[in-house]
């Protein structure tokens, strides 16, 4: 059967009877109508929006301009959102490489409390938030022990990270909570005219239509903190006002970029525990669980596809992916004279954090610098949309736009839970949950007028369909395996 979305044509396998890993034959049905109908940079300028990135417009020239003439001799106050993992603790490193520069006004964090405290004890924040009351008891009672006597206000749960984000001494959110958590904490900080360092792609993914007009509405500025967005972003300062053509995201490939399709296949079938193991570390960057078995389904690229869309106003047509497994070049622009440019760096994600926080300035920092003749070779090719159908997948929600980006991260959210719980699901399993989910919603789908609550509607409808498809699942591989 073949339904359609925007316009991809989506092959869908997911039927009664799919065993946890597709054959090669299946797997090449789910894919065979994406290979011609992903990215084309067309060119035609159709599809562009407004970005809510500060880029691209004569309003974000001058305002880039006054900025960089107030010199660098600023001073930012920060709420770390998820001050205990990855994004957070290297904006703390930040904080400590470039103390006359950033000081520390709110921390959230999720149950470790034992980081929480020393980080409390070192940057003395006003608020410190738990996500959950046992959490932010344990928190209490550790700084007590060890004597504070800068005590926080400790809050906890949904309403904490949002007391977090919108601590009114603070002029900067850093984003660094995965999912769609971050949400409506950023909305209420953008309320307040706080500008945002955005390293939750699921803000924009599932909230762009609502965020766009935010942002614009109270003249934030959007400052990508991921590594890619972070690139374009840099390469667009100085660029005028419709130069920009084209958009090409690099990616790593994940890891199972050595692989071909049907070796990948193979192994889903012979080996799953040994998929398992290998997708959830990545070849080359320090990242979260989640956000690393994303890299090793590529739904990461489609899902930072979508974000670019809204932060730069690129078409989809005009967004393209290429492999670059040396993470070197983070990404790249071509502008209307087809001239390219990229942004260079180790994979280091205080590279694209630092500039967050600090645009437009430069500041002094002391890493490694870059020493091309030492890497010597930089390869990019073509990314496989049948072995990676998720990229398929997210550029077809994207296009439909409206809701279905909030079901496509909701679908995906909850299928890569399972599978690194351990479930019995297996990695070929997760496409074909999130392209069911994407078909069910077909008929409730909202394009105009979308608001935050139909964004949580759409996010808590297709996690639970997600639950129950492959409960389903589940039930007919058992059924299989007796007979």
């Amino acid at each position: 059967m073949v339904v359609f979305i925007g316009r991809i044509s989506l092959a869908l396998t997911f039927a009664a009877g799919a065993s946890a890993f597709s054959s090669r034959s299946s797997s090449s049905r789910l894919s065979t109508t994406l290979q011609n109908s992903i990215p084309g940079s067309l060119g035609t300028g159709q599809g562009w929006i407004d970005p809510c990135a500060p880029v691209n417009t004569e309003a974000s020239l001058k305002k880039t301009l006054a900025k960089c003439l107030e010199g660098s001799k600023f001073q930012k106050r920060l709420s770390i959102l998820g001050s205990t993992g990855s994004i957070g603790t290297q904006t703390l490193d930040i904080v400590d490489a470039c103390p006359d520069n950033f000081s520390v006004d709110a921390l959230s964090a999720g149950t470790n409390a034992q980081l929480m405290a020393e980080q409390v004890m070192k940057y003395s924040p006003l608020v410190a938030s738990m996500s959950t009351p046992e959490a932010a008891q344990e928190l209490e009672h550790i700084l007590k022990e060890r004597g504070c006597s800068d005590m926080p206000r400790i809050v906890w749960g949904e309403d904490g990270i949002v007391e977090a984000a919108t601590v009114s001494s603070a002029d900067t959110v850093v984003t660094g909570i995965v999912g769609a958590a971050g949400l409506k904490p950023t909305i209420e900080a953008i309320k307040l005219k706080k500008d945002i360092a955005l390293a939750n792609k699921e803000t924009l993914i599932s909230g762009g239509p609502v965020i766009n007009p935010l942002v614009e509405k109270y003249g934030v500025n959007m400052l990508a903190a991921d590594s890619e967005h972070s690139a374009i972003f840099q390469c667009l300062q100085g660029v005028p006002p419709g130069g920009l053509r084209r958009i090409i995201l690099t990616a790593s490939g994940g890891a199972f970029r050595d692989l071909s399709k049907d070796e990948l296949f193979r192994m889903c079938e012979e080996d799953p525990r040994a998929v398992q193991a290998k997708a959830t570390t990545h070849p080359n960057w320090d990242m979260g669980a989640k956000i690393t078995l994303d890299s090793a389904t590529m739904m990461n690229k489609g899902l930072e596809v979508i974000e670019a869309h809204y932060l730069f106003g690129a078409s989809y047509d005009d967004i393209d992916i290429v492999i670059h497994p040396q993470s070197i070049v983070h990404s790249m622009i071509e502008t209307q004279d087809t001239s390219c440019l990229a942004q260079l760096g180790w994979a280091d994600m205080r590279l694209p954090l630092v500039y967050s926080v600090s645009w437009p300035h430069r500041l002094k920092m002391p890493y490694k610098p870059l020493d091309l003749a030492e890497l010597s070779t930089l390869t990019f090719a073509k990314p496989d949309h049948e072995k990676y159908p998720c990229i398929g997948l997210a550029y077809a929600a994207g296009r439909a736009g409206g809701t279905m980006t909030a079901v496509l991260n909701a679908a995906n959210e909850a299928a890569n839970e399972m599978f690194r719980a351990d479930i019995g699901l297996g990695f070929l399993d997760i496409p074909k949950l999130i392209e069911s989910a994407m078909e069910a919603h077909k008929d409730d789908h909202m394009i105009k007028d979308v608001t935050l609550e139909d964004i949580l509607a759409c996010d808590a409808w297709a996690r639970e369909h997600v639950a129950t498809q492959s409960q389903a699942m589940k039930a007919e591989k058992t059924m299989l395996l007796v007979k």
